[in-house]
């Protein structure tokens, strides 16, 4: 509120749920930016923060307590609830907004909404703001901008405190106990999705609220298909098997990827491949500093994978005239990092005025280089063929050595095949 200034006046309403099939709902998950300032979590809800308002500067519209209904879904908070668990100063009916959300648009210059998400919310707000805008007439003011809230909201966002730090932690860690769990029940003739099933329950039985991604369990030539998400191939021995996966905690956030032979032991070609990988790795770790940007950590990572795709056979050529060209994009076609927090690919901005945006203290990024070299590659020497390789921590910047919240994860070849 202290950023949105006087005279302003921010919505932000729920995520809507949405239907899995017939009258099923896909599980529900809060809308980050509302959990994020409130810690509120049912759906069919809306916060308004109203700055400098006498009497109410933070209320809440929510679905009044009904016995009916709350005995087919579930208690709910209620008005009083609002108030007295989350700190509202004013609660009222989710049904009301139509007859008092313009009273809130009074004496207000400008409006913080997210226009475009939900277009049947929209339509509840801008009627709202005409009818006060018609009441403007008689003397007073109603919004003459409507500005995104996210320009103040997710930069908020970007900057994690002790407090979520502490949240991601605990996501981090609980995904190294499932990782460790993965590492030990794998064998061949196991099917992708019975380590998969292992993640989800360790997971769950550890207090994740959910994963906080669908996993990726993607065995000899799947882990070369980025998204991988069907699970459903036999491993077999000398297959590596590479799982993508990461649990949600208190709201957070982990993003984790290890790449390990299904059979315990690398063979001498997937053994090269994992080096390099694991060389670029830790050299882009060691690039993540303040004043350093996310463009400069994948440059880091793309030099370090070029230098092995020569050395592999893979390409051939000047190392700055491949990397001028692109040409290892062949081999390695995403980015290095992404911002990391409530969302798996959080928000805050990478580019500021033109410019890639300097890593401060406080936030958090991936750093996943990877090498995927296709079944079907006739280019690649036969011995890399199907093979893919991703390894993938969670970093956060601090004002000295970035610290990994999922070092506890296993991801030297010895320790794998150990």
């Amino acid at each position: 509120m202290e950023r949105m200034g006087p005279q302003s006046v921010l919505l932000l309403p729920s995520t809507p749920t949405y239907i899995r099939n017939n009258d099923v709902e896909h599980e529900y998950r809060p809308d980050s930016d509302l959990y994020y300032l409130t810690g509120f979590r049912e759906p069919s809800s809306l916060v308004a923060l109203v700055p400098g308002h006498a009497e109410h500067p933070f209320v809440v519209y929510l679905r009044a307590r009904d016995p009916a209904r709350e005995l087919w879904d579930g208690a709910r908070v209620g008005l009083d609830g609002a108030r007295t668990m989350f700190g509202a100063d004013a609660s009222r009916d989710i049904g009301d907004i139509d007859s008092t959300l313009a009273d809130l648009l009074l004496d207000r210059r400008r409006l913080y909404y997210a226009l475009g998400r939900d277009r049947a919310m929209d339509d509840r707000v801008l009627a709202a703001l005409a009818n006060a805008r018609r009441r403007a007439r008689r003397g007073r003011i109603a919004p003459t901008e409507i500005v995104e809230p996210s320009t103040i909201l997710h930069e908020l966002r970007w900057h994690k405190d002790e407090a979520e730090l502490a949240a991601m932690q605990r996501a981090a860690d609980i995904s190294a106990q499932a990782f460790e769990r993965a590492f030990a029940v794998r064998q061949p003739g196991m099917y992708e999705y019975e380590i998969e099933a292992e993640l989800r329950g360790c997971f769950r039985r550890l207090g994740s609220e959910r994963p906080a991604y669908e996993p990726i369990v993607a065995s000899g030539p799947n882990a070369c298909t980025l998204h991988y998400v069907q699970n459903d191939r036999r491993m077999e021995s000398g297959d590596l098997v590479l799982v993508d996966a990461g649990a949600e905690s208190g709201g957070y956030a982990s993003d984790v990827t290890r790449t390990f032979p299904v059979n315990g032991r690398f063979s001498p070609a997937q053994r090269r491949v994992y080096d390099a990988v694991l060389r670029a790795q830790i050299a882009a770790i060691a690039a993540v500093r303040p004043g350093s940007t996310l463009t400069e950590v994948h440059k880091v990572a793309v030099r370090s994978l070029t230098e092995s795709m020569v050395e592999l056979g893979l390409l051939a050529g000047s190392l700055d005239e491949l990397i001028e060209r692109e040409d290892y994009k062949r081999y390695y076609m995403h980015g290095t990092s992404h911002w990391l927090g409530m969302d798996v690919h959080d928000v805050g901005r990478e580019w500021i005025d033109g410019a890639p945006r300097a890593l401060e203290p406080g936030c958090v990024l991936t750093v996943e280089p990877g090498l995927y070299i296709r079944a079907d590659d006739g280019a690649a020497p036969a011995e890399y063929r199907g093979i893919g390789v991703r390894i993938e921590d969670d970093v956060v910047v601090t004002s000295n050595e970035p610290y990994v919240l999922t070092a506890k994860i296993p991801k030297e070849p010895s320790a794998l095949e150990r």
